[in-house]
């Protein structure tokens, strides 16, 4: 795409987007801006040039053409990172910085944590839910502290949908764990909407505390149960719950995970295949190192298999199972001429 096609898109979009700023219309420009972002390099360019602009109008489609193009380019995204921390340590106007915060999160660039964590304190609640949906996209894992914090203070947003993402992030996508992050998420399955309070119980439930399992039953008793439910149940692993779950469609793959997790004789058969694995692996290859194990903040095991030199592959057990048609030695095939060909 040529140079003054991209600076066409921009400008129609740019008026698109005043449109909505200014008299609330629905389209914002974003179809244009995807058109132009494909261009990458080219699209950086101009939208850098464009975040100096005396118009906010043009500076907020700036940095949305910056997010656009950093969705579809990962080699631009340091340098769409660096302009738009640049531009929002002297910005002032909430319309860029809702771009700013949106955009930053298309980096998935930890360096804008600071910047993100700055943009939580705006008095305005719709920067502060971009804020929620962006920072768990460039958090470390584990998380920063600050990333950690910043997280734990949006769970507690006057704004529903601010509290929300906020624990989505901190209890979904983040293993952030601690007296802190308990607590944040204790206190959001107390809240007044009901979607919050499903998220608190997930991400409680993740961390495979004890006091999602009454919240979890009482959820899953409803008339119209989410699949965030089914995901908890299949952390908390309790059988208790078993007869609770038996009226849903074990055809529906969140139904089918919480049974297989809150059935002891049903993980106790996952937990053999995966030590015949092991042990077939071992047998087939002894010069390779095998372990087998499972994360806290995950479901099912994992298998690792390494040697002394750069020889390295992490599959999950249940997935090449499956691929095996649940036989362990086919799956230690399987596993063995992965990583060799790798």
């Amino acid at each position: 795409m040529k140079s003054d096609e991209v600076a066409e898109l921009f400008d129609q979009a740019v008026q698109r987007l005043r449109s909505v700023i200014e008299s609330g219309d629905s389209d914002d420009g974003s179809d244009l801006l995807r058109r132009a972002a494909d261009s990458g390099a080219a699209a950086v360019g101009l939208a850098v040039g464009r975040l100096s602009d005396p118009d906010r109008v043009v500076r907020a489609a700036a940095c949305d053409l910056l997010g656009a193009t950093s969705s579809l380019h990962m080699d631009l995204r340091e340098k769409v990172a660096t302009a738009l921390i640049l531009l929002a340590a002297h910005e002032s106007d909430p319309e860029v910085h809702w771009s700013v915060a949106r955009a930053l999160g298309d980096t998935f660039d930890a360096r804008a944590l600071p910047t993100l964590v700055a943009l939580a304190g705006s008095p305005d609640a719709d920067v502060r839910f971009q804020v929620a949906v962006a920072v768990p996209a460039v958090l470390d894992d584990p998380p920063e502290a600050a990333g950690e914090a910043v997280l734990i203070d949006l769970c507690a947003d006057s704004e529903p949908e601010v509290r929300e993402w906020a624990t989505f992030g901190l209890g979904w996508v983040s293993t952030a764990d601690g007296d802190a992050v308990r607590q944040a998420l204790w206190d959001r399955t107390q809240d007044t909407h009901p979607e919050v309070r499903a998220e608190g119980a997930r991400g409680l439930a993740r961390r495979r505390d004890p006091r999602a399992l009454p919240l979890v039953r009482d959820l899953l008793a409803q008339d119209e149960v989410h699949r965030f439910t089914f995901q908890a149940a299949a952390y908390l692993a309790d059988p208790s719950l078993l007869p609770l779950l038996d009226g849903f469609d074990p055809g529906v793959d969140a139904v089918a995970e919480a049974l297989r997790e809150c059935d002891p004789l049903l993980r106790a058969q996952r937990d053999e295949s995966a030590w015949l694995l092991l042990h077939a692996v071992h047998r087939r290859r002894p010069d390779l190192e095998v372990a087998v194990f499972g994360e806290r903040c995950d479901l099912g095991l994992y298998l690792d298999v390494t040697d002394d030199a750069d020889l390295s592959g992490h599959c999950w057990v249940d997935g090449l199972l499956r691929r095996a048609g649940n036989d362990p030695e086919r799956a230690a095939d399987l596993v063995i001429a992965d990583v060799t060909s790798a």
